[in-house]
């Protein structure tokens, strides 16, 4: 394997692909190149001297300038590079939309087909509780579900969406409580739902109902607990009506159109935009050329490469919501009196991503080069295909269950530091090295490493990888399945009664 990699012929740095020694000569574009003190894995390297205040290029775009001059072979990071962001900015839309390189292959998954046109890639049982206070009720009722019907259950899996919240909230907070659990309750992977209150919330039962309007009564069960003498027995029964419903329910034949994924990053390393998220966006790509649809979502994680998004944007309507996405998300940021900035993660920062713009314009590439057709807010649902933009927060287990509630059916997920949780849809682990890849086999289900290897071609990748991905649509559980690591996280930003 190369040592180093320059990514943008116009890059003034170079990447450490291994870990160099202090004093180590190494030949970068014909030249020789003395490296002043050693490099890790996955560091920026400068390729020529950079005067104080000049900015540092890395995938031909500016993501910092320098502090202090930086000699020709010094490491190029935290110490002596600044972020160029501040603030909110005014911007102009120049179109640059690019053709698909990819071509509809008529290809097909194996998912369930609902009776309301929708189609899911699982067949579960999930309780959704409107309130906190009845998430042990509801482990009860599964608990006694499992022992009843035992190995004629027909569900891919039974799961309480427990959380936190639905009492003591106001404002946003009450509502994006309530969207994103009705979201949930009408999920195409879930077979059958029981909506479990107590009875003296704030996230009333009778009102909840009311907002989920048509749905299909035998799938979807309701039950106050206070309202009943046994809630566990009650709670069972109607559990069983949903098992009476679902359990004929099979797979069939569905084009790959049907399918919507979501993409985020998390543990992000120097090797995120080399690997993992370039081959998650050529899948985009691919995936929105059979008809599909992508979600990128982590709106902080786009400060600094937001013009490259909005210049993909289909039209001026769509335009004008990417600025709103970008500027209303600093806007949070300023009126809780934190920079724009604050980011990346101690994790990040060990894995050589330096700033914000180093690791938005690595976060970025997940979602390759299709237009931009329309911008969600926190807590909408998909309504159009091809590729979407979500507002959402950079935090792993808020972002992932935002994209899970806005229709996503998984969540490809790429990590250089690995972490093994899960949302309420399949949550799959793609390494952005071999390295993390062997550590954590029981976190990891995809190496996206290999690319750095040079006798691998990103072409086969590609092709393995949405072979994968199609398997796991038709059922093959991931990680995050199998270890049952499954949870939610509600984005929360006022007052607590």
């Amino acid at each position: 394997m190369k040592k180093v990699l320059k990514i943008h012929e116009n890059d003034n740095i170079i990447l450490a692909l291994q870990n160099i020694k202090a004093g180590e000569e190494i030949t970068i574009e014909g030249m020789s190149l003395l490296i002043k003190e050693e490099i890790y894995r996955g560091h920026k390297i400068a390729l020529r001297d950079i005067l104080e205040q000049e900015d540092i290029i890395k995938y031909g775009y500016p993501i910092g300038h320098a502090i202090s001059s930086i000699r020709a072979g010094e490491l190029v990071h935290t110490h002596n590079t600044k972020t160029n962001l501040s603030g909110t900015e005014e911007y102009t839309y120049h179109p640059d939309q690019q053709k698909n390189p990819f071509v509809n292959e008529d290809r097909t998954f194996r998912g369930y087909r609902r009776d309301n046109g929708t189609v899911g890639i699982r067949n579960e049982l999930w309780i959704v509780p409107t309130v906190g206070c009845v998430n042990g009720i509801a482990e009860k009722i599964i608990k006694r579900f499992e022992k009843q019907v035992g190995e004629e259950n027909p569900f891919d899996n039974v799961l309480v969406l427990k959380h936190s919240y639905g009492c003591s909230q106001l404002g946003d907070d009450h509502e994006n409580t309530k969207q994103i659990l009705l979201n949930a309750v009408t999920h195409p992977n879930a077979g059958g739902v029981l909506v479990l209150g107590l009875g003296c919330e704030n996230n009333e039962l009778p009102e909840f109902k009311r907002a989920l309007g048509d749905i299909d009564e035998q799938r979807v069960r309701f039950l106050v607990s206070q309202a009943v003498t046994d809630e566990i027995e009650e709670g069972f029964k109607l559990v069983m009506e949903i098992y009476e419903a679902a359990k004929h329910d099979h797979r069939i034949d569905v084009p790959l159109s049907e399918l919507k994924i979501g993409l985020k990053c998390g543990g992000s390393d120097g090797f995120s935009g080399i690997t993992a998220n370039p081959l998650l966006g050529r899948f985009s790509d691919y995936l929105i050329a059979q008809g599909g649809t992508t979600v990128l979502t982590e709106v902080p994680e786009m400060f600094g490469a937001e013009k490259i998004l909005m210049e993909r944007a289909e039209n001026e309507e769509v335009f004008h919501k990417v600025v709103h996405l970008i500027n209303d998300f600093k806007g949070y940021f300023l009126a809780h009196n934190q920079p724009v900035y604050e980011n990346p993660s101690p994790g990040n920062k060990a894995g050589g991503i330096t700033t914000l713009e180093d690791k938005s314009l690595g976060c970025t590439q997940k979602a390759g080069t299709s237009t931009v057709v329309d911008v969600l807010k926190y807590g909408e649902v998909l309504k159009v295909n091809g590729l979407n933009l979500l507002s959402a927060p950079g935090n792993d287990l808020i972002a992932s269950t935002a994209l899970a509630a806005a229709g996503c059916h998984m969540v490809l997920f790429t990590t250089g530091r690995g972490t093994p949780f899960g949302t309420f849809v399949p949550t799959m682990k793609i390494a952005t090295n071999s390295q993390i890849y062997e550590t954590k086999p029981h976190w990891i289900d995809f190496n996206a490493g290999i690319l750095l290897e040079e006798d691998v071609s990103a072409e086969q990748v590609l092709h393995d990888f949405v072979t994968y991905v199609t398997e796991v649509a038709s059922g093959k559980w991931v990680n995050n399945e199998k270890n049952d690591f499954r949870e939610i996280s509600i984005f929360k930003s006022g007052v607590t009664l």
